[in-house]
């Protein structure tokens, strides 16, 4: 019989009740029911039989499609699942009270499916639990494989419309620790060939000049002296603006003077090698520089970070920092958000039945570049030279993979000329400059995991222990910045001996009375006996028991 949501009569029930009885699913036990209200599991096509406290005058289902009733007597209800999903059931007496009430759920036929676990793995303990339409799995397998292994042959048993949820935890966490090289060659190799003329000529009152390349001097141009090198003087000439003239027009004797005309000087480039030289030709004074410059370098870069996490678990790690950058915001403010730099590792590795590392790892390196700094607000901003890989691999516990690797190769030629006297054969080239430069980049990444275990605390080995403060003779007659060897044994605490320990059970050796022990003397004896005590304690050697850091 199909219940609505709406009330019905007793006796219409019950008829339609007794006709339907043949057609009944078989009858689970029977249930007794509390006036209050309750929560009832059914699955698909089962039921459940109910025994009411008092008889019972109307019915209500919430949601007929899901949970459907038949009334086998004013205190029996039968109820069966339908479809996956939840509803409620109320059942009233003639004066209105509330005879039943539940929420009832129903889900898939999925009794068999413990059993079915138990066979397929009877170590480990999994309990599978059934609700609108989602098996969720809870409980303990040994290795993370083995909930894989559950998962799958419990989403077969109950199809793909069924959603399988594990949560199931290793009974012996397992944890893998992850070492990973960056290995990283910079080269570069810079040649700079350049020739460079300045010529001014002085010798009327039209000056000119010519000018190639880096500035090489400064030309001497006073009329009559000779041509210089260096900063030392060369020769004298009058100064002209302290002469001054008399009445008659010509110039006052007195107010001539002489000054010091310093050579002419050659200014060195600030990286190259320059060859200079100074001479007159055809009444010219010409200053000239070769420039010769070759620089060669080299950048090796080494960085191995190390993380341990959980089978399973992700860990990160970062070392390096965060740049701060100006980001323009509303109404004309600014706000600063921060970028990370430096070395970074994130990583979730998942340990398999075979003992093998299914590892799911993304290494990162990134450093400050300012060539490719941009201004904000004022502000310089570096850019960021990242090299990023993310990769899924499988291997052994100590085994190691080169997950990336990268070979860079840049050339940089140019040329600077003057336009038209640098293309002349043979002599053009003191009138161009030309460089060359090459930059090599190799870059490898090495991950090696292993599957490691707890030890104990004594047995590690700090780069710290062992280090001790040097003495002031130490530090300022032998020049030494510590004292001991590092990553020597580290302080511990030690027993010092005791009073002779008790006389074990079975011992053939005779138990030595206690000497006796003498009563304080009264009155003015009392303080010279204890003051013999405290001598003869003062001279004892015994130490007392206790730990010390000595």
């Amino acid at each position: 019989m199909r219940v609505a949501s709406k009330p019905i009569r007793l006796s219409l029930a019950l008829a339609i009740g007794t006709a339907a009885s043949a057609i009944t699913p078989a009858v689970a036990p029977a249930q007794n029911a509390a006036v209050s209200g309750r929560t009832l599991q059914v699955a698909t096509n089962r039921g459940q039989l109910i025994n009411l406290p008092r008889p019972m005058t109307d019915l209500f289902v919430a949601n007929p499609d899901i949970a459907d009733v038949q009334v086998r007597s004013p205190t029996q209800l039968y109820v069966f699942g339908k479809k996956p999903g939840e509803t409620t059931i109320s059942a009233t007496a003639k004066g209105g009270g509330v005879v039943y009430g539940a929420t009832v759920r129903v889900g898939n036929n999925f009794d068999s499916l413990g059993q079915m676990l138990s066979m397929a793995m009877p170590e480990a303990n999994i309990t599978a639990t059934t609700m609108n339409g989602v098996v969720l799995l809870t409980g303990t397998v040994a290795s993370p494989d083995d909930g894989a292994e559950a998962e799958r042959l419990v989403q077969a048993f109950v199809g793909e419309e069924t959603k399988v949820i594990s949560r199931l935890r290793t009974a012996t966490p397992l944890q893998v620790n992850l070492q990973v090289r960056f290995a990283e060659v910079s080269r570069s190799f810079v040649k700079n060939i350049g020739a460079n003329l300045t010529t001014i000529d002085g010798t009327g009152g039209f000056k000119f000049g010519i000018g190639s390349g880096r500035p090489v001097g400064t030309i001497n141009t006073t009329p009559g002296l000779p041509l210089g090198v260096g900063g030392t003087v060369q020769g004298y000439t009058i100064d002209p603006t302290a002469i001054t003239y008399l009445p008659n027009g010509q110039i006052d004797p007195s107010s001539i003077k002489l000054i010091q005309q310093a050579g002419t000087t050659i200014t060195p480039g600030a990286q190259h090698t320059t060859i200079g030289f100074l001479t007159k030709l055809l009444g010219l004074n010409l200053a000239g520089a070769l420039d010769l410059g070759e620089r060669i370098g080299q950048v090796t870069s080494l960085a191995n970070p190390n993380l341990t996490a959980l089978s399973g678990e992700t860990g990160t790690f970062l070392a390096g920092g965060e740049i701060p950058i100006p980001i323009a915001q509303g109404l004309g403010g600014v706000g600063v958000e921060y970028k990370q730099y430096g070395v970074s590792l994130a990583y979730t590795p998942t340990v398999l039945s075979d003992g093998r590392i299914s590892l799911r790892v993304r290494p990162e390196v990134s450093q400050l570049d300012y060539s490719n700094a941009v201004a904000i607000g004022g502000v310089q901003v570096p850019g960021l030279t990242t090299r990023r890989t993310e990769t899924t691999v499988e291997l052994g516990s100590g085994q190691s993979f080169m997950i990336a690797g990268l070979l860079q190769n840049n050339h940089n030629n140019s040329i600077e000329k003057t336009p038209g006297a640098g293309d002349i054969p043979i002599l053009g080239a003191l009138f161009r400059s030309n460089g060359f430069q090459r930059n090599e980049t190799e870059l490898v990444i090495v991950i090696t995991p292993y599957l490691v275990q707890p030890v104990n605390g004594n047995d590690i080995k700090l780069p710290t222990d062992g280090y001790k403060s040097p003495t002031d003779v130490e530090r300022v007659l032998l020049g030494q910045l510590s004292s001991g060897t590092t990553g020597g044994d580290r302080p511990k605490p030690t027993l010092e001996a005791g009073p002779p320990a008790a006389p074990a059970i079975g011992a053939t050796t005779p138990i030595q009375p206690a000497a006796p022990v003498p009563l304080p003397a009264t009155g003015g004896d009392e303080k010279a006996v204890n003051a013999g005590k405290g001598k003869k304690d003062k001279k004892s050697n015994t130490p007392a028991p206790g730990f010390s850091l000595n």
